[in-house]
């Protein structure tokens, strides 16, 4: 009999253990199920590291053999003024003549009177964004060698700056957004009287790099988004 007590003593406390286990299993459970997904926000204004600057010269006239040797002309005078005030010569690449014969053509514009024009374009690629901004406003000085940039289409001239060093600045970016994130997800959990868990899962959203404003382009904003799922806690 004193045996048979023991036993179910034994087994009473099994039972007490198991639904104290099943309990706290549960318990578990509904902590793993609660989460809040916040957003992380980093944004960083960054310098143009590289500029593309096209620079189009156009000539009209009757005679095909002298508009060639005006354009060679005006490409050797831009070039020279281009590598004397310290454009690299690597940096500058000179499109093929694009000869038009008007004769040949359904619409003249009213402001050609002549039967041919001539036009090439030298492109600047380089890294060496404030000197081009510089050498940009000082274009007159070709106008006094005689030669006269054509700016009647401004798309074609458009100087174009862009931010290509992202991979330096990415990581340190993606750790202040999650920072932020972490942050906004601290004080929803303080707010709702919970405690802040483990991250259940995270997104990174795409970088974004854009004109920090219309009036200096070669300044940029660099944007990230990332998105962060914390467990909640009792």
């Amino acid at each position: 009999m004193k045996n048979f007590r023991i036993e179910s003593a034994i087994i009473a406390a099994g039972l007490l253990l198991a639904g104290i286990f099943i309990y706290m299993g549960f318990c578990t459970f509904a902590d793993r199920d609660r989460s809040v997904q916040v957003k992380g926000f980093s944004e960083r204004i960054v310098e143009a590291d590289k500029v593309t600057w096209p620079i189009r010269y156009k000539s009209i006239g009757e005679d095909l053999s002298a508009l060639y040797a005006e354009q060679n002309n005006a490409k050797t005078k831009i070039i020279a003024f281009l590598t004397r005030n310290g454009i690299p010569q690597k940096d500058i690449t000179v499109s093929a003549p694009n000869v038009t014969d008007y004769a040949t053509q359904d619409y003249k514009p009213e402001n050609i009177h002549a039967r041919f024009s001539i036009d090439i374009t030298i492109t600047i690629s380089t890294a060496k964004v404030k000197l081009v901004r510089q050498l940009s406003y000082r274009m007159n000085e070709l106008l006094k060698m005689g030669v006269t940039i054509n700016n009647n289409n401004a798309y074609d001239n458009t100087i174009t700056y862009s931010f290509n060093s992202l991979d330096k600045i990415k990581p340190a970016m993606i750790e202040a957004s999650t920072k932020n994130a972490r942050e906004a997800a601290e004080k929803f959990a303080k707010d709702s009287g919970s405690k802040l868990g483990k991250i259940k899962s995270a997104t990174q959203g795409y970088f974004s790099i854009d004109d920090r404003d219309q009036f200096t382009p070669w300044k940029k904003v660099v944007r990230v988004v990332t998105s962060v799922d914390y467990y909640l806690k009792n």
